[in-house]
């Protein structure tokens, strides 16, 4: 049988799987380095074959997932980029998330677009187009193009396209590419996004394919995307988006496959997020509202998930509501500090022992600034302070407060974190398991001295969080529990189809939510829990979900190899392209048949649908063999509206789906 490569770079952990008949025979971690992704592969690659003895060159298929995306839009990181915008109006910019997608990154607004029937509304305005591209203020490294109502003629996209990779040289995300829906702002958020995250996914695909090359691996390199089937690498690196929520739905086939349960909750916890979903009859559910990552609703078809910024290596912060106050958890991902004295020793343990032996807390204690250099084209488009401040971190982790001479620095530094340049390290609930010895993997003085100098923060009341260090790490370990418990009982709420009349994030956090779970006993019996096991994946889980198991009253399952459930999932998966269509009732006996080359009418409703189906079918079936499936299956979804008028029916329109799935190709 042939031997099976799976590999899943997280925002901490690269973890590596090796399978062979339907068995895991080898597994390894090892640390991402964001600064160069190809070495943390290289480790956790070379591990899984140093223990299974297997030769690169017998391996018969490698894939990848990753949470990279989801965790850069999460944490509002990506290149900066240009929106070429047509036949919008400037209002369009503040619907659908664009604005916040855009984060005050560069638009081109020029006039053209079509009608919703596929006609030309306005010419476009190319000499407009090709001004604004040579007078752009500031390098960007990609664009995206969104036309209105480019899925019914994307003329005007493909001609923008074609302009700006000749006036510029820089990669093109056109929106129609992405999704066939209506919808022309979230289709232009999505394309955004999508040119964004380009240089990061082709940064870590290209890596991670020149490794395997260089050791002899020339099996055929798979991506998982974000509904758990595998696309081609190539495929991934045009449309990176498609790769969001690539690493949670790797996780939930990895968790159907370790554990063969077909109903169940499946939360993973990884460094930045955790992630949940439902299994119904064994396989998760697709959004069909498209995937939501960061408070952003794309169009990108992924398994219905809910994703939190909450994992091992959340922020910690303090509130100070009322007297006692409390914790709160993400969702920003910083570097723990044990992992950073590890790192930059000679920086942080020296900082922590001065902080320690001080007589007051400093507003920056405990808190360092390290350099990640994640990409080429993140250094373009900064400031002159921006460029000041990441010079003066240079190469070597520095202290916050020595770093942040103003407030304007400090913005600087929120500007380059967000570019994914600057990283910064604080405390962790990964700090709180090492003083409570639930890990032993970096430096655990370095982490006792952090959360004590944490613990020295006053509440409402005026009084220490906590007394020690150990007082403070018992306390992120109760919140890691109550936080995680909490997005459990949301997603259930959300998917159990009962109309509760509240909205899920209030009936969570509800007082009688909160009594149920403690069991209340009084004159009222009061419980409240989940009425699906929940199965426990990622490197924390068995520290921290036996108590939200029972927290919440169920059974947790935590399978064997719940730490690289992503890995597994990365390569155990179908190859599964979609393609949509639209055809529609332009007016009595015309029907539009709205293909990717441009609108066609017919003048039969019948021959309309088959040759939008076959269409559909061939080109579906064309991207499934591109992306490496053989034994491919062809199935397709109608939905036929029709209306009654007058006693007579009049077609409105068709959608419709052509799904073409297969194994990847293994080689001989």
């Amino acid at each position: 049988m042939a031997y099976l490569l799976g590999v899943d770079t997280g925002g901490t952990y690269t973890d590596a799987v090796l399978i062979k008949d339907d068995t895991v025979i080898a597994s390894a971690k090892s640390l991402t380095t964001r600064h160069n992704l190809a070495r943390g592969v290289s480790a956790a690659v070379k591990l899984v074959l140093d223990e299974s003895k297997v030769a690169p060159a017998d391996i018969s298929l490698s894939s990848l997932s990753t949470t990279l995306a989801t965790n850069a839009l999460v944490e509002g990181q990506g290149a900066r980029v240009c929106l070429v915008f047509i036949g919008f109006t400037a209002k369009d910019i503040a619907r659908q998330g664009l604005n916040e997608a855009l984060g005050g990154d560069p638009v081109i607004s020029i006039s053209g677009g079509h009608t919703h029937a596929g006609y030309e509304a306005n010419s476009m305005d190319v000499m407009a187009l090709v001004d604004a591209l040579r007078s752009l203020d500031g390098d960007v490294s990609g664009f995206a193009v969104a036309s209105q109502f480019a899925t019914r003629n994307p003329e005007h996209e493909v001609a923008a396209r074609d302009i700006i990779r000749e006036v510029t040289g820089a990669p093109v995300t056109c929106s129609h590419e992405l999704s066939a829906k209506l919808g022309g702002p979230k289709r232009a958020m999505t394309a955004v996004l999508n040119s964004r995250l380009i240089g990061m996914i082709d940064h870590l695909i290209g890596a991670t394919d020149d490794y395997l090359q260089s050791i002899g691996i020339k099996a055929p390199m798979m991506v998982v995307r974000g509904d758990g089937a595998l696309i081609s690498a190539e495929t991934a690196r045009e449309r990176p988006i498609e790769t969001i929520l690539s690493g949670p739905a790797a996780s939930i086939v990895g968790a159907q496959w370790l554990t063969d349960e077909t109903d169940a909750f499946v939360s993973d916890i990884g460094g930045t997020t955790t992630d949940i979903a439902v299994l119904r009859n064994g396989r998760p559910m697709l959004d069909p509202q498209g995937a939501r990552v960061g408070g952003l609703r794309t169009m990108v078809e992924a398994v219905a998930m809910r994703t939190s910024g909450l994992g091992g290596d959340s922020e910690i912060h303090v509130t100070r509501d009322g007297l006692q106050g409390g914790l709160i958890l993400g969702p920003r991902r910083v570097l723990p500090i044990s992992l950073a004295a590890q790192q930059f020793p000679e920086v942080v343990l020296p900082a922590l022992d001065r902080q320690i032996r001080a007589d007051r807390l400093g507003e920056y204690d405990a808190q360092f600034v390290v350099p990640i250099r994640q990409f080429s084209q993140g250094s373009t488009g900064l400031s002159d302070r921006e460029v000041q401040v990441l010079n003066r971190v240079g190469e070597d982790a520095c202290e916050m407060g020595q770093l942040l001479a103003n407030r304007m620095e400090g913005a600087a530094l929120k500007k380059l974190v967000a570019r994914g340049l600057l990283m910064i390290s604080a405390v962790t609930p990964s700090d709180a398991a090492h003083v409570t010895g639930i890990l032993n993997s970096w430096n655990r003085d370095a982490a006792i001295a952090a959360l004590d100098i944490f613990s020295r923060q006053r509440n409402g009341a005026g009084q220490r969080i906590a007394q020690n260090a150990h007082g403070m790490a018992e306390a992120v370990i109760n919140q890691v529990t109550a936080q995680t418990s909490k997005i459990l009982l949301e997603a259930a709420f959300s998917e159990d189809n009962t109309d509760f009349s509240v909205p899920v994030e209030d009936l969570a956090k509800h007082i009688l939510t909160q009594r149920g779970m403690a069991h209340h006993r009084g004159l009222v019996k009061i419980d409240v829990g989940l009425n699906l096991p929940v199965i426990g994946l990622g490197a924390s889980a068995t520290s921290y979900y036996g108590a939200v198991g029972d927290r919440l009253s169920t059974h947790m399952i935590l399978p064997k190899y719940a730490g690289v459930a992503n890995a597994i999932g990365a390569v155990v998966g179908q190859v599964s392209m979609r393609k949509s269509g639209q055809v529609t009732g332009v007016s009595e006996g015309v029907f539009r048949v709205h293909f990717v080359e441009g609108p066609q009418d017919f003048y039969d409703q019948e021959t309309a649908l088959s040759a939008l189906e076959e269409y559909l079918r061939d080109t579906a079936k064309s991207d499934a063999v591109s992306s490496g499936a053989e034994d491919i299956r062809v199935r397709v979804e109608k939905d036929i509206r029709i209306a009654n008028i007058e006693g007579k029916k009049i077609f409105v329109y068709a959608d419709i789906i052509a799904i073409a799935s297969g194994r990847p190709r293994i080689a001989d």
